[in-house]
Parts: structure tokens; C-alpha cells; sequence
């Protein structure tokens, strides 16, 4: 997968590529992401990249020509006429696991880092394909969002993760957040890991860890249980975990 990003500050995404999951993508060729300062598409010897809001108004808004001319130039050097490009916003959908799937499958992705007081509406209407939100909340700017939106898809792609299993297993997969993980020592300051995952009995392992998976997604995200598709034993495990903890 090739991913371009359009940012004022491609300096912010030196750490990120450089190390953990991401890092080691790239390094094996997994994944190809390149980032384009805006202001290199400008024609001013200042490089202005913003201008003040027809109208009037609190803030600068991003001129449109850089941002046209950035995803032109990428369209030409691939010889291709549409690619998926996506402005980061908070006007847009709200980012979930089912969309981090659905951006895995392209084999290639625009992000335009949105900035300042946002991004000159001509944007949104005649070059970006969809406009993404990473939730309810104000940034300074779209790095932040595109960033968390390639760290979730890269890791979906195939050999980014050293384990399927451990993807096939984690909160949000299947629409429910991950069961509790414990690890060494056994007892910690008199606190014990359960005694079902030291006993080696697989099945009453993945019956525990189904169980806590719907408790604790009933608990803290009942939004999310309510949207799940239970199975009648699902129903069960979440009615018995409510009488034990009752």
C-alpha cells in the first residue's frame, strides 16, 4: 500500500514512521508513505498557504490551489485519474474498525491534513473522495488524525503483524472490546491472576475470555453491545457474569 499525506508540518511524522509497527512496515516494504509539504505547491516566494475566510470571521482558512495542485501532481505521477483522497475533518464520518477495513483494501490513499480554521470548502466538494473525523473533539490540525488512521489500517495489512491471531483477538474486532490480559508473575502484591488462564484448559480459557470480552463491553461501551450480534450462549455468558459479579 502507498499512502500520501498532505501536511504543513511533515516534520510532526518523523517519530512515527521511524519506529515500532509502522516503522518495521516500511523498512520491509509493506508499506510506502510519503509526505508532501503543502507549501511546496504554492507560487509566492512566502509560500502563503492560507488566506482570511470570505465573510469574515475568526482564523485563516486553507487556499485551495496548493492542495489541488499537490493531489494533481500525485495523480500524474502514477498515471492515474481519481484516487481514493480523504480530507481529515470533524464535518466527516466518524472513523471506526469497519472503516480502518475498508481503507486496508485500496492499494493506495491521499490524507489531506486539514489546519487552522479548516480547509477552503472547494476541497471537500470537487477533490476529496471522503471526509474522515477520528471523533468529537478540536485538534490544531489533521496530523494527529492521520496519523492514528494509518497506524490502525497498516496494522490490518498482511504481514504488518507478526501474529494474525493477535489482530483476529483485539478490542473493536467483531465489535467488542478484548477480554482482560494478565502475564507473569502469577501473584503480584496479593493480586492474582485468574486461576482459569493457569490451568491450561483451553476451552474454559476461551469460555472466560468470551465471557469477559461481552461483561466488559456491556459495562463500558454499552452502545457497542447493543449493536453486537449475540448468539444464544452469548446471552448466557453476559447473564451469568452479571449474577457472579451481583
Amino acid at each position: 500500500m502507498r499512502i500520501d499525506v498532505l501536511t504543513l508540518f511533515p516534520q510532526m511524522f518523523d517519530g512515527l514512521l521511524s519506529c515500532s509497527i509502522m516503522g518495521r512496515a516500511k523498512e520491509c516494504g509493506l508499506v510506502d508513505i510519503r509526505l508532501h509539504d503543502i507549501r511546496a505547491y504554492t507560487h509566492d516566494k512566502h509560500h502563503v498557504v492560507d488566506d482570511y475566510p470570505y465573510g469574515g470571521g475568526a482564523g485563516m482558512v486553507l487556499k485551495p490551489e496548493p492542495i489541488f495542485e499537490a493531489v494533481e501532481s500525485i495523480k500524474m505521477e502514477r498515471g492515474l485519474s481519481s484516487l481514493p483522497t480523504i480530507l481529515l475533518t470533524p464535518q466527516g464520518r466518524l472513523f471506526t474498525q469497519d472503516i480502518a477495513r475498508e481503507l486496508a483494501g485500496y492499494q493506495h490513499l491521499i490524507l489531506i491534513c486539514g489546519h487552522y480554521e479548516g480547509v477552503d470548502e472547494r476541497v471537500a466538494e470537487n477533490l476529496a473522495s471522503d471526509e474522515i473525523s477520528i471523533g468529537d473533539y478540536l485538534l490544531s490540525g489533521g496530523e494527529v488524525a492521520a496519523m492514528a488512521i494509518m497506524d490502525c489500517v497498516i496494522r490490518l495489512l498482511p504481514g504488518v503483524l507478526g501474529s494474525e491471531a493477535s489482530l483476529a483477538e483485539e478490542s473493536h474486532i467483531g465489535g467488542l472490546l478484548e477480554y482482560p490480559q494478565y502475564t507473569r508473575p502469577p501473584v503480584y502484591r496479593g493480586l492474582a491472576a485468574p486461576l482459569v488462564l493457569l490451568s491450561g484448559d483451553h476451552g474454559e480459557i476461551a469460555r472466560w475470555r468470551r465471557q469477559q470480552s461481552l461483561l466488559r463491553t456491556a459495562k463500558r461501551r454499552p452502545d457497542l453491545i447493543e449493536k453486537a450480534v449475540l448468539s444464544s450462549e452469548d446471552k448466557s455468558l453476559l447473564s451469568e457474569a452479571f449474577e457472579i459479579k451481583s
